[in-house]
C-alpha cells in the first residue's frame, strides 16, 4: 500500500490505536522559532545535550523539532505530559519507552530527512521506518554496488535508466526500515538480505542469509510522504491496517505547557 493512495489526514482529538493498526505521522521540521523553543522545553536533559553537539544550527533545530514532536505525538496515546516521558536505548541506539511492556505496549520509530519527519506507532510489535530525500548528488550507483546484495545490484541494473535513481532510494529505504525494526543498526550488513527492487513490484523481503531468521513474519510498505521523497515501513507480525496522520503545525501540547495535557488532546 502506498501513502499516496490515501490522504494524509488531520488527526482526531483522541486517536485510538487498535492492536492491528500502525499509525504513520508526517510532520514538517520547518517551524517558527517560538514553537521550536516550546518543543525544546519538553526534551530531557540528554536530548538537549545531544542537540548542542550538532555543529550546524539547522541540524540542531531539526533534531529538537523531531524529538519534540515525537513526545507530543506519543502523549496523544498515553494521556500524559510530554516532559515526563522517558526513553531507553538498545545496544544499537533504537529508542523505546520506559514503563511500556507487554502486548499492549507502544512501539515506535522515527526518521527524518531534509524538512520532513515521519513517525510510526503501533502496539506490541517491532517496527521501523526510513525516509530519504532523493538527492541528485548522491553517488547511488557506487553505493549500490558496494552495499547492496549481488541480487539487488543486478536487479537495479535491469531497471530502465531513467528509473534507476528512484529504484535505488526505494531499495535503500526498504532495507533501512527493516534494519531499524530489527534494532540491529549496521551490525547486520545490508548485503545479508534481499528486498524487492524493480519499480511497480510490491515492497517485500525476499530472502536472508542469516541463520534462524524467519522473514515471513515481516511486512514492508512503501510510503509516499511528499514530492521528492521516498519512505518505507517494516512491521513485525502482519497483517495490519495503516492510518496516515499529518501533524498540525498550529496546535499541540506546546501551545500552553502550563495547562493539563487533556486540554490539548
Amino acid at each position: 500500500m502506498h501513502a499516496s493512495e490515501t490522504l494524509w489526514q488531520s488527526p482526531p482529538e483522541h486517536p485510538i490505536l487498535e492492536s492491528n493498526e500502525v499509525h504513520v505521522w508526517s510532520a514538517s521540521l520547518d517551524l517558527p522559532v517560538s514553537r521550536i523553543q516550546a518543543l525544546e522545553q519538553t526534551l530531557a536533559a540528554d536530548e538537549r545535550m545531544r542537540a548542542k553537539q550538532f555543529h550546524f544550527s539547522k541540524d540542531r533545530t531539526h533534531f529538537i523539532v523531531a524529538r519534540g514532536v515525537l513526545r507530543a505525538i506519543l502523549v496523544h496515546y498515553l494521556a500524559s505530559d510530554p516532559r515526563t516521558l522517558q526513553f531507553r536505548y538498545s545496544q544499537h541506539g533504537k529508542p523505546s519507552l520506559v514503563g511500556e511492556s507487554g502486548s499492549d505496549a507502544l512501539f515506535f520509530n522515527i526518521t527524518h530527512s531534509l524538512w520532513i519527519a515521519l513517525y510510526a506507532i503501533t502496539r506490541g510489535r517491532d517496527i521501523g521506518i526510513d525516509l530519504e530525500y532523493i538527492d541528485t548528488s548522491v553517488a547511488w550507483e557506487e553505493i549500490a554496488e558496494r552495499f547492496f546484495s549481488p541480487y539487488e545490484a543486478s536487479m537495479l541494473r535491469a531497471v530502465p535508466t531513467q528509473m534507476q535513481r528512484g529504484a535505488f532510494f526505494s531499495c535503500w529505504t526498504r532495507k533501512e526500515a527493516y534494519l531499524k525494526a530489527r534494532g540491529t543498526g549496521l551490525s547486520l550488513a545490508l548485503s545479508q538480505f534481499d528486498v524487492s527492487v524493480a519499480p511497480g513490484v510490491l515492497a517485500a523481503i525476499l530472502s536472508t542469509r542469516e541463520e534462524d531468521q524467519d522473514i515471513s513474519c515481516w511486512l514492508l510498505h512503501d510510503l509516499s510522504p511528499d514530492c521528492g521523497y521516498v519512505a518505507a515501513l517494516a512491521v513485525e507480525r502482519h497483517p495490519c491496517r495503516l492510518k496516515y496522520w499529518q501533524w498540525p503545525r498550529g496546535i499541540g501540547y506546546t501551545d500552553s505547557l502550563s495547562n493539563p495535557p487533556e486540554d490539548h488532546l
